[in-house]
């Protein structure tokens, strides 16, 4: 059975919404961040060497990072679920959004909330680079959900699981007002039952925006 490593206030809670989908059993070990410095505990690297999560067991596999979790579990446990026929153009597109959301989307808003929590804004001509990168991200995710209910062809798949922390993200940090597609695409994906399902089982979470 997979067991996922979860921390509160982590990118683990699309693991557990994404296995709810599937209606894969799984089971939890919880994890606290510091109350102070917001760092991982030290027992997570007796897991996995970066010490980060998401991270998830199966037997004698450890698999760490949101995407390839992602596509673990998929392959492993999906049969056929939650991701487009990989012979269709549609898989492309979807392989294009699972990684697209932490290798481009992700960076901006990640450099936003560092700044925050050191106490301000970033040095001018890196917070203006910040602002434009955060907008074009956005924009783009925008522009492409209009008239979509989900990012990638007529179905909810696994790169759902992964944009909706990018908007999540985006409405914590707070520039997500202007992006009315990607507000209503959130709102759609907190409401599947799944995904309350998630967070019912792994607890209270500040990304359940």
């Amino acid at each position: 059975m997979i067991t996922v490593h979860h921390l509160n206030d982590s990118r683990s809670d699309r693991i557990l919404w994404l296995l709810e989908e599937l209606e894969v059993p799984y089971e939890i070990k919880k994890y606290e961040r510091d109350a102070m410095t917001r760092y991982a505990p030290a027992a997570l690297k007796a897991v996995h060497p970066l010490g980060k999560s998401p991270v998830v067991t199966d037997g004698d596999r450890t698999i760490a990072e949101s995407g390839a979790i992602i596509d673990y579990v998929i392959r492993r446990y999906g049969g056929g679920r939650l991701q487009p026929e990989p012979a269709s153009p549609l898989y492309d597109q979807y392989v294009h959004w699972l990684h697209y959301a932490e290798g481009s989307a992700t960076v901006p808003l990640l450099l936003q909330m560092y700044t925050m929590l050191m106490g301000g804004g970033a040095a001018p001509p890196l917070q203006k680079r910040i602002d434009e990168e955060i907008a074009n991200h956005l924009g783009y995710l925008d522009r492409t959900l209009a008239g979509r209910e989900f990012i990638v062809g007529n179905e909810f798949t696994g790169a759902d699981v992964q944009i909706t922390f990018v908007a999540e993200m985006a409405t914590l940090l707070g520039p997500i007002g202007p992006y009315s597609n990607l507000r209503s695409y959130l709102t759609r994906m907190h409401a599947r039952p799944a995904y309350r399902r998630a967070i019912e089982r792994g607890g209270p979470s500040m990304m359940d925006v």
